[in-house]
């Protein structure tokens, strides 16, 4: 159990906390007041202390991880349209060795996922060339790819959840500085406070400003991933279909009929 001293001080520090962030609009312009020079640099990130300099790092990482993403998430990297219109020829004349081969050679994602699900098709099942081991393989080279994508994706969103407790952090270091200046002096003095309650604010401020847009942006490249990944599963649909519907052509054009008797 903690004793009456103890108890006092956990009573007494939301109370100081709170009034100090009441009290740091009017401090903060009575610094402005003592030092006009100041230019927006310093009013607005140097004055923020050292933890500015650990929120500046998670941006920097957070715009190198966006200009990746942007880079790497793209449709030609993904599924390209000429790749596509050479395979769906390949399969509807049911050349599926060269579209092995044609997939084999192509870095972007449908071709090696295309180069690893093919060779599950099988000749001796005409009704459906082998479709469920197909999209098995398919299934398992999603599932490898995606984590390997997801990867970099995630990162966005540990910035989201770290830049926060950055913030908090500054936060925490400049209530300690100002505290230590009230236990120094013995007074409140708004000129001595000034400078901690600044840190506090400008950390808190920044780290907000690094997490919002981090957390837009994680959703962001997460939906564009899973389009991508869709739009290649919807091509290699096409090109199954294609092969099984030239294979039963004729039992597909004796299930339509010619005319209908009226």
């Amino acid at each position: 159990m903690m004793n009456t001293p103890t108890k006092r001080i956990f009573r007494v520090f939301p109370l100081i906390v709170t009034s100090l962030l009441v009290t740091a609009p009017a401090l903060l312009a009575q610094e402005e007041k003592a030092d006009p020079k100041k230019n927006l640099l310093e009013k607005w990130v140097t004055d923020g202390g050292w933890p500015m300099i650990l929120i500046g790092l998670a941006i920097v990482a957070l715009l190198a991880l966006c200009v990746f993403n942007f880079i790497n998430l793209t449709k030609p990297k993904f599924s390209p349209d000429d790749l596509k219109a050479a395979l769906l020829d390949h399969m509807m004349n049911c050349r599926v060795r060269s579209a092995i081969e044609l997939s084999a050679s192509h870095p972007s994602y449908l071709g090696r996922m295309l180069a690893y699900s093919l060779p599950n098709i099988d000749a001796t099942k005409p009704e459906d060339l082998g479709r469920d081991g197909v999209e098995d393989a398919i299934a398992d080279f999603t599932i490898n790819e995606s984590r390997k994508n997801m990867v970099w994706i995630n990162y966005i969103a540990l910035i989201a959840q770290a830049a926060p407790m950055l913030g908090l952090f500054g936060t925490v270091y400049g209530m300690v500085g100002a505290f230590g200046t009230l236990s120094t002096s013995g007074q409140a003095d708004p000129a001595a406070l000034a400078g901690d309650i600044q840190v506090a604010l400008l950390t808190t401020f920044w780290g907000l400003l690094t997490a919002i847009p981090s957390l837009i942006a994680y959703f962001f490249f997460k939906n564009r991933l899973n389009n991508l990944v869709a739009d290649c599963h919807h091509s290699s649909e096409e090109l199954i279909n294609a092969s099984i519907q030239t294979v039963n052509q004729d039992a597909y054009l004796a299930k339509i009929p010619e005319g209908i008797a009226v």
